[in-house]
This record gives C-alpha cells, sequence and structure tokens, in this order.
C-alpha cells in the first residue's frame, strides 16, 4: 500500500455484543431452519440496536434493513439447551424460545398460547435466541457446538 496515494482503510467493525441462536441437535434439515428464523424475527421487534441501516443497490432500490452483526446458530442436546435456557433467564439476557409444540400450530396466536400453557421448567425446547455482551452470550451456549 502506497500511503502517499491510497486512501486511509476504515477500520474493522468490531461488536461487544452477541447475537446466538441454539437448536436441538435432533431437529430435521426444515425444522432448523423454521425454528432458527422464527426465533430471530423477536430480537429486532424489541431490539432496535441489533438492526442495521437500509440497504440499497447502484439502481436507488430499497431493500429492508437488516441484523447490524452476525448471527451465530450452534446445536445442542436437548439437556445443553436447558441449561442454557436456565443461564438466559438467570442473566435476564433477551431471548426468544420456540418450543416442540409450535411444530403443531398454524398461526401466532396458537404459538402464544402453547407456551403459556406449559410451566418455564417443564418447556420442551427446540430452539432459543439470546443477544447481549458477548461474554454472556458466550457463557449461556457454553457446551454447545458451531452448527454444521
Amino acid at each position: 500500500m502506497n500511503t502517499i496515494t491510497d486512501p486511509p482503510q476504515p477500520e474493522p467493525i468490531r461488536f461487544d455484543t452477541k447475537i446466538a441462536v441454539l437448536l436441538r441437535a435432533d431437529l430435521e434439515p426444515w425444522q432448523r431452519l423454521n425454528v432458527t428464523s422464527f426465533l430471530v424475527s423477536g430480537l429486532g421487534t424489541q431490539l432496535p440496536e441489533v438492526i442495521g441501516e437500509p440497504y440499497e443497490d447502484a439502481d436507488g432500490v430499497p431493500y429492508l434493513p437488516m441484523f447490524r452483526q452476525p448471527v451465530m446458530v450452534f446445536e445442542a442436546t436437548k439437556e445443553t439447551l436447558a441449561t442454557a435456557h436456565t443461564r438466559a433467564l438467570s442473566r435476564a439476557l433477551p431471548r426468544a424460545v420456540f418450543t416442540s409444540d409450535l411444530f403443531a400450530t398454524g398461526n401466532d396466536r396458537d404459538n402464544r398460547a402453547a407456551v403459556r400453557a406449559v410451566p418455564t421448567a417443564d418447556l420442551d425446547l427446540a430452539g432459543l435466541a439470546v443477544y447481549g455482551p458477548k461474554n454472556a452470550v458466550d457463557k449461556v451456549v457454553k457446551g454447545a457446538r458451531m452448527h454444521p
């Protein structure tokens, strides 16, 4: 790089927060995609700071804004997922849950009713999304592995 003529390069963007999705390892591929999509949809509605600026292509066509940072996707056993849920609750981190019961419902009202009908300790979790400081999220997903 010629420092006289080349413009300075911007510093890489680093985040002190993390978005993580934890999926139960025994889910079918279509279920993994469905659960991930549902889980992350909740974060942007309640946490506007996770959303970046709108996109626009070279012709000026606008596109919706998306998360400002990557979403890390993990998988774990049912037991590890339950432990992660407990950790997220104890740290009061923003979170979204997807229970196995939701695979049998067909609308938002029934989804919310299915979760509401089950005590916290008895939720049959298929997935969990969590957002917060990197170190806290790392502690929540401890024991899980990156999704292959």
